[in-house]
């Protein structure tokens, strides 16, 4: 890939292939001299996490690894990952991997100087002006996968695992002073990872875009996400060695994430709850519901999706737009619904109650009631 650049917003971006050769540079501009690279346990293994310590530990910032974080973090592996950075003495965290390490490493630097739990911080007002903002570590945040877009949020996501559900913990400081994007650490994805985690970045910027708070810039950046998701997932589905169209899925992660200020919906408000409860992938869930969120929220969006689906090329409108939908989903074997995702006999009452608790569930255009909320989550299930 040829595109190397250098970015300011929302954070500093240093983006392009092999450029993760500048992680002793990065650390230094984020006034990191000990880092802690937390990672997960799958990735720990592999050469790209070993070629980043050898890169600290040729410049002396030592070689220290914190990896037991699950798919799911919890509140558990964040007790972990904090005993292991305040024994180890350090001054910040290298956030290295998929969503689940960047959010967990994320909230490691958050947690490493407060005295106050976690919970107390939840993206709920204005908890996070809870937090001593001095005891917040620098993080340098090193993204492997194309989808959550964590490596430019202000927040991480962690499970309670008492009453797993899912905690978005915000503050404006979580946001890493540094980030690398090398599309050559997101070769190595699988294709059901690599779709997954695409669609994550669509269904961000698809859920901002169509989120009814009024952020122009958010906006346009997710317009042109969706772009370059639609036309680029595709080729790294097909070929995983494409390191261009790997480069722009990154871009189009960041941008979801970054879009997603104005807001996400119910999407996300029933596939945080789907995902702690049963494990499942964040960002195939989010595919999998994404159509018939889509629909129903069709009463408060079909003008903006008309506007969209002319951007991107896509003939019919409204109903065009649906199609396109549901068969990028069929083309990179995502299952038709929750059922075929592994989500049998739920509690009904209860995905309800998680849904509309969640804090996704505020932004969406069409209010979500019990009512409302149980049609939809049927039909997620069952097509």
């Amino acid at each position: 890939m040829s595109a190397s650049a250098n970015w300011s917003y929302p954070t500093a971006i240093r983006f392009g292939a092999g450029r993760i050769l500048e992680l002793v540079d990065a650390c230094a501009a984020a006034g990191i001299s000990r880092p802690l690279l937390v990672t997960d346990r799958v990735l720990a293994d592999l050469p790209m996490v070993r070629t980043a310590l050898d890169l600290l530990e040729a410049a002396g910032l030592g070689r220290a690894l914190f990896s037991e974080v699950d798919p799911n973090p919890t509140e558990i592996n964040l007790q972990a990952g904090l005993g292991a950075y305040r024994d180890g003495g350090h001054d910040g965290v290298i956030a290295f991997g998929g969503g689940s390490g960047l959010d967990l490493g994320k909230l490691v630097a958050f947690m490493s100087g407060q005295t106050r739990p976690v919970w107390d911080f939840e993206d709920i007002d204005d908890w996070w002006s809870r937090a001593d903002s001095g005891g917040i570590a620098p993080v340098v945040a090193v993204p492997t996968t194309a989808g959550t877009g964590a490596e430019v949020g202000r927040a991480g996501v962690i499970t309670n695992s008492v009453s797993h559900e899912k905690k978005i913990i915000f503050h404006p400081a979580i946001l890493p002073r540094q980030v690398i994007c090398d599309p050559e650490l997101t070769v190595s994805m699988p294709p059901a990872v690599t779709a997954g985690t695409g669609l994550d970045a669509f269904a961000h910027c698809l859920e901002a875009y169509c989120a009814p708070r009024y952020h122009p810039m958010s906006q346009g950046i997710a317009i042109e996400g969706m772009r370059l998701v639609k036309e680029n997932l595709p080729r790294v589905y097909a070929d995983g060695s494409d390191i261009e169209a790997r480069g722009h899925m990154m871009s189009a992660a960041a941008m979801g994430a970054t879009a997603f200020q104005k807001g996400l919906g119910a999407i996300h408000a029933i596939s945080h709850p789907i995902g702690a409860l049963y494990h499942t992938h964040h960002g195939t869930t989010n595919a999998v519901v994404m159509p018939a969120v889509v629909a129903f929220n069709r009463p408060a969006i079909e003008d903006a999706i008309r506007r969209l689906a002319n951007y991107l090329d896509i003939a019919g409108g409204f109903d065009g737009f649906l199609d396109f939908l549901i068969e990028m989903n069929r083309g990179l074997n995502i299952p038709p619904d929750l059922t075929a995702l592994g989500v049998r006999d739920p509690d009904l009452d209860a995905l309800v109650a998680a849904t509309l608790a969640d804090p996704s569930a505020g932004g969406n255009p069409v209010e979500l009631t019990p009512a409302n909320t149980r049609s939809l989550l049927e039909q997620c299930l069952h097509g």
